[in-house]
């Protein structure tokens, strides 16, 4: 990034590729040494953020909501979701491509805006980040493994098993940044395939068997009279966070950043080509699993929906084994969400910006995994599981769905912000003339997104959640401001001149 701090006067020019193939020279221009280890190839980028965002994954867990809250018809909703998405994650993918650092918008807010500000941003990445790993390990207990091994639905055992699950990814996720990799590479695979084949073998059911019809596609089924179903916080609004809880989280890769190779190039690119490859992807495996639906009352009333659609169609033998793949991806997709988290954490206390910053930022000598800061985010599961009410999992789920709304709205304004002072990078991802109208639009549509979650009143425990979060937050900025003020107004080496004279 050499060549950012020292841009010319034209904000056209390109810029030409002087920094290592590796990106080290960015960490060491951002001011700090080059202490995780780059072992992430360009697939290996991409699977980190198409294993967080998880289609499967997703579906599995909030199929069920949609059935419930709007009917079959509500997957419609999922290809609106995922153009939106597409808008914000191209925009995140240019800041991606000129701050290659492991902390995402925290370090992008910290150098183009000021430290205080990005503090905010990293707040608010750490709360979703670690938020969304208990959901998706809660989703994997009660929607995958339960009903894999035959047990009856209940809360108190899903809770814990997702604090079993959360242990053996913490010593995974400690043990080395290739186990990580390795994991997510193969979860990406088998998740892959079993989009396509289990949309497949619906389909040659449905045609071999006559048991499913292509009218479901359009059924409200059992909220054929709902009386809000299309009003503001209604049915038809509920299922949209199908969508909007599953394709997030794109950036994740942005946050191990300093362990890929040639970050300017692939970190990009994996953001952007993950959303587009779940957006299609989902959108036909929901199509197949809405097809195959035999009975839309008594599906809907399944705690497990898409375990039961598959069990009618395809026979109890191959739901196991189709359960057995779609745990095997929830955990894939806990381990990546709790890497980047342990990263976020990391890059903050470096800076001296988090809670036992000194502790955090350690990390382990021979695995060379920040360990401190992983187990951090093992604690904070066990409090959300030992703490919240009720049904953990739509809470969590909108919870973590808020979250990042808040960060890309807010890491789209900054972008609107700088856009016109950026410099550009010679065969870095760039939206050229397209960047303006992309943003305006990705902006739009995540201030829609952010009023479709917070309108519902399912939602105000979720609410409530966030509140407490960014409370907890705030009380410690305060603490650094009065303490350790230093911290928020230095920012350490030079990458924070990526502005054109």
């Amino acid at each position: 990034m050499a060549d950012v701090a020292q841009a010319p006067a034209d904000p056209q020019d390109d810029r030409d590729d002087q920094d290592g193939p590796d990106g080290s020279d960015a960490v060491e221009l951002g001011g700090y040494r080059q202490e995780l280890k780059r072992t992430l190839g360009s697939f290996q980028v991409f699977a980190i953020s198409f294993a967080f965002i998880s289609v499967a994954v997703g579906i599995f867990g909030t199929y069920d909501d949609v059935l419930r809250t709007a009917g079959p018809v509500g997957i419609w909703l999922w290809p609106i979701a995922g153009a939106g998405q597409i808008l914000v994650a191209l925009v995140i993918a240019q800041f991606a491509a000129r701050i290659p650092l492991s902390g995402s918008s925290y370090q992008w807010a910290s150098r183009l805006a000021n430290p205080k500000v990005g503090w905010g941003f990293g707040w608010l990445s750490f709360c979703f980040l670690a938020v969304a790993v208990v959901a998706v390990d809660n989703a994997l207990a009660s929607q995958a493994f339960m009903p894999l091994v035959g047990m009856e639905p209940d809360e108190d055992a899903a809770r814990v098993i997702t604090l079993a699950v959360l242990f053996v990814q913490t010593v995974l996720a400690i043990a080395s940044t290739r186990i990580v990799s390795a994991l997510n590479t193969a979860a990406v695979g088998i998740e892959v395939a079993l989009v396509v084949v289990v949309s497949i073998a619906l389909a040659v059911a449905v045609l071999a068997t006559g048991d499913g019809a292509a009218a479901t596609l359009t059924s409200r089924g059992i909220t054929a009279h709902a009386p809000d179903y299309f009003g503001v916080g209604g049915g038809l609004m509920l299922a949209m966070i199908m969508g909007l809880a599953t394709l997030v989280g794109f950036d994740s890769a942005a946050n191990l950043a300093e362990e890929a190779k040639d970050p300017h190039r692939t970190v990009p690119r994996a953001i952007v080509g993950s959303v587009v490859a779940a957006s299609v992807l989902g959108m036909l495996f929901l199509i197949a699993l809405t097809v195959a639906i035999t009975d839309v009352p008594r599906v809907s009333a399944e705690a497990s929906p898409v375990a039961a659609i598959m069990r009618d169609q395809l026979g109890p033998v191959m739901e196991r084994v189709l359960l057995v793949a779609i745990t095997f991806a929830f955990f894939g997709a806990g381990v990546v969400s709790m890497a980047a988290c342990a990263r976020l954490v990391f890059a903050m206390a470096r800076d001296g910006r988090f809670p036992a910053g000194r502790l955090m930022r350690r990390v382990g000598r021979r695995t060379r995994t920040p360990v401190p800061a992983t187990l951090l985010v093992f604690a904070l599961g066990v409090v959300l599981m030992v703490a919240l009410p009720g049904a953990a999992l739509l809470e969590l789920i909108t919870a973590s769905t808020i979250l990042p709304a808040l960060i890309y709205g807010a890491t789209i304004v900054l972008y609107l912000a700088v856009r016109g002072r950026l410099s550009r990078r010679k065969g870095a991802f760039d939206l050229g003339r397209f960047e303006l109208p992309v943003a305006i639009c990705a902006l739009v549509w995540t201030l829609v997104a952010l009023f479709v979650l917070v309108s519902p009143k399912e939602a105000f425990v979720s609410v409530v959640i966030v509140g407490g979060l960014l409370l907890a937050g705030g009380l410690f900025f305060l603490v650094m401001l009065m303490t350790d003020r230093e911290a928020l107004e230095t920012e350490p080496g030079t990458l924070g001149e990526v502005f054109r004279d």
